[in-house]
């Protein structure tokens, strides 16, 4: 994104997050976020040894994240200045690559509002739909949100097979 002040937002169940592009900065805290997510918030839908396996399949290192903010736009949700969630989007494609939400700080819309950005941003990009491949973590409130599913999946994490699904919404500019 060039224009950060353009899609930067205050989240309406907390005050102090706010959305906005990534910076090279946030590239640590990502990576902490997608480990404590998938360790911790995947707990309830994941056994020990595939959360381990999934958790190992991208670098507990801010230079790996700094390297995917270069191949994907990536918007964060920060608190106090701090990265607490992020979305990474492949704009040319519509699909969303990621989405991860600190655990102590699920459900409080926190990944919809980066959402609502991803798919405003889809939209302006003249994008008429948005993939994604979904944990079992996300899959329910996405079916909540609008989003058709298009069965499951297995995918395969240091030899371990993961379940998800694939899930596609349709765009328009009055449900943003």
């Amino acid at each position: 994104m060039t224009n950060t002040e353009e899609h930067q937002t205050v989240v309406p169940t907390d005050a102090r997050v706010i959305c906005r592009a990534a910076l090279a900065r946030d590239a640590a805290d990502q990576a902490e976020v997608f480990y404590h997510a998938v360790m911790q918030g995947a707990a309830t839908h994941y056994t020990l040894s595939e959360r381990r396996a999934w958790a190992q399949a991208l670098p507990r290192e801010g230079s790996a994240w700094a390297v995917r903010q270069a191949l994907y736009t990536t918007l964060v949700a920060t608190c106090d200045g701090r990265c607490v969630g992020f979305l990474e989007l492949d704009l040319s494609t519509g699909r969303i690559e990621t989405l991860y939400v600190w655990p102590s700080l699920a459900g409080r819309g926190i990944g919809t509002t980066l959402l609502v950005h991803a798919e405003r941003m889809l939209l302006e990009e003249g994008k008429g739909r948005v993939e994604i491949e979904a944990s079992l973590v996300l899959y329910e409130r996405l079916l909540r949100r609008g989003w058709e599913s298009h069965g499951e999946q297995w995918v395969e994490r240091s030899g371990e097979r993961l379940q998800r699904y694939r899930l596609s919404k349709s765009l328009s500019a009055i449900e943003t």
